[in-house]
């Protein structure tokens, strides 16, 4: 078999495997030919039980009334009369004997019962009479003059219409195909619920499952109901806890600001210095968290509003650098990588810094020790942004790699107050990338990890 045929055939397997619609309609098919199958086995074993009770008086009746018909009540047959007789109905007549020797069919072969007949001279008997009927005692008579008929079924008349068959085929596959649109007219609305299960998923609750799937008066029906109302649950716990976070957000602004004024008033002692600047740390740590809390809850949104502007993308990144410097020294080893002529994009200058300072932090916090510093690519293709932050540093392991941009996630080597953070940075980078219609990967860059953000245009 060749791959051409082998992959379809997968394909196909595939297909079947994965579509209730498919198995379903196989599932009738198959339950249609095993009745047909135990119905007319049944009738069979029936008529062939039956058929000397029944069925083989009638039709010896039949033949005596044929032989009487081709002999006119003499002792020989009339050839005319036998060609009357096969004028009418579908039979054969054989005649053997003396004086006439004839068959209305020479071109057909003789029955199995007459092809199993021993030599001439013998008589014949079937060993096995009870096996089935004795058809030489029912289709054969023999007249007073010694002459033989034989009577048979004329197959040449049920195969006049060959056509019955392409029609009976052609019956057999449209019925298939109203079986296989019927059913899925019934399982259509598991399209519509698949779709909105997705949408649930990714965090759209602002459409739900249509109507008409929600009153169908079916199983289908009830679970697109259910499945509505957990997409309702689930959007109305989200948005209490993003109403939570801001509202602890902004009460926490106010006695944050009054506990950092306090701290700048304390006196300026050799003493007192250290606690305070250690204060001034935890408290600014604190006020970043809250502005980074805040910042996400806002891009999370519906509505997310961007101040969209021309933006020289590679003089942002070296400013943001600049920033950095005074909380990690490493920062100035920090190279820029972009074209000479790379045109400015429009973006929102305010959060692609936020993206940029997040981005370049967790590359120093992970990567500053490592022999070759963190880098920043740029490039612009068609008015589309690519921006790519990488380090040297240890990386993180595979499992982990699909969780990094989630809400307070931190792998299990940066659980430490020094390299940790608290988990909001790349997932803040992530939401600035969906909310200008981009895209945010990560991978391992073997050495140390790279996070390429897509920026189309606006």
């Amino acid at each position: 078999m060749s791959p051409a045929r082998i992959s379809a055939w997968k394909r196909a397997k595939h297909r079947v495997a994965h579509s209730i619609k498919l198995r379903m309609v196989l599932l009738f098919l198959l339950l249609a030919a095993a009745m047909t199958f135990v119905f007319f086995t049944g009738a069979q074993r029936a008529f062939s039980m039956g058929w000397r009770e029944a069925a083989r008086p009638l039709l010896m009746d039949y033949v005596d009334q044929l032989t009487r018909e081709c002999t006119a009540g003499g002792p020989t047959p009339s050839v005319e009369r036998a060609r009357a007789i096969i004028g009418r109905l579908p039979l054969t007549v054989t005649i053997t004997g003396p004086q006439i020797n004839w068959s209305s069919h020479p071109d057909q072969p003789p029955p199995d019962w007459l092809r199993d007949k021993p030599g001439a001279g013998t008589s014949w008997r079937r060993d096995d009479a009870d096996s089935g009927p004795d058809w030489q005692g029912i289709l054969q008579r023999t007249t007073a003059d010694g002459h033989v008929l034989t009577f048979g079924i004329n197959g040449q008349a049920f195969e006049r219409k060959p056509r019955m068959i392409g029609v009976a085929l052609a019956a057999l596959l449209v019925l298939t195909l109203l079986a296989w649109m019927y059913v899925r007219h019934l399982l259509k609305p598991l399209d519509a619920i698949g779709e909105g299960a997705r949408r649930f998923g990714k965090g759209d609750f602002s459409q739900p499952i249509p109507e008409r799937c929600i009153h169908g008066p079916d199983e289908l029906g009830e679970l697109a109901t259910t499945i509505n109302t957990m997409g309702q649950d689930i959007h109305q716990m989200l948005e209490a806890k993003r109403a939570l976070l801001l509202a602890i957000s902004h009460e926490l602004r106010s006695p944050l600001t009054r506990a950092r004024l306090n701290a700048e008033l304390l006196p300026e002692t050799a003493d007192v210095n250290p606690q305070r600047d250690a204060l001034m740390r935890d408290l600014q740590e604190m006020a970043s968290l809250i502005s980074d809390l805040l910042e996400s809850e806002r891009l999370a949104g519906n509505h997310t509003a961007l101040q969209r502007a021309p933006t020289d993308l590679p003089a942002l990144a070296r400013q943001v650098i600049d920033e950095l410097r005074a909380r990690h020294p490493a920062a100035a080893k920090v190279t820029v990588h972009a074209p000479g002529n790379m045109p400015a994009a429009s973006v929102d200058a305010s959060r692609v810094r936020l993206l940029l300072r997040n981005l370049v932090d967790n590359a120093l916090r992970h990567g500053a020790d490592a022999a070759q510093p963190p880098s920043v690519t740029l490039s612009s293709d068609a008015g589309t942004v690519t921006l790519e932050v990488r380090d040297h540093g240890p990386g993180v392991p595979e499992e982990q790699l699909a969780h990094l941009a989630q809400a307070f996630y931190r792998p299990d080597s940066a659980r430490t107050r020094a390299a940790g953070g608290v988990g909001l940075g790349l997932y803040l980078c992530r939401l600035v990338a969906q909310a200008h219609g981009g895209s945010f990967a990560v991978r391992n860059a073997q050495p140390g990890l790279a996070v390429t953000v897509t920026l189309p245009p606006a």
